[in-house]
């Protein structure tokens, strides 16, 4: 079954250098088993990187034993849609990618909010 954007589209790969996505496809697919809801694409800042580190998520050091090579400003992301929210309710929301970005995100986010920061749609 293919995987759909906001748009009801067929997504497009979100980054394959870092890997990401729930199951490190590329992709920000999400299953059942996806608990943390991997959907949004977004473009990351340095803002939005230290606000995940003080919530308890650091996403730019380095995990080696794990393949993970940290992420630093620029870089594209599968986000937690949760965690999405968070940092926009705090004025601090990355940028997003509609096109890449899974319908499932949705249920939590209206598109006329996510349209305000997208990097691909207007």
């Amino acid at each position: 079954m293919d995987q759909l954007n906001v748009f009801g589209e067929v997504m497009t790969v979100c980054c394959e250098n870092p890997i990401t996505g729930f199951t490190r496809s590329g992709y920000c697919e999400t299953y059942e088993s996806d608990h943390g809801i991997h959907t949004v694409c977004v473009n990351m800042t340095e803002e939005f990187l230290a606000f995940s580190k003080y919530k308890g998520n650091d996403l730019s050091t380095p995990v080696t034993e794990y393949g993970f090579p940290g992420l630093k400003a620029g870089d594209d992301w599968c986000l937690c849609a949760p965690r999405w929210v968070e940092a926009f309710e705090a004025n601090c929301a990355p940028k997003i990618y509609l096109t890449k970005t899974h319908i499932k995100t949705l249920e939590l986010v209206p598109l006329k909010i996510l349209r305000e920061y997208a990097l691909d749609i207007n």
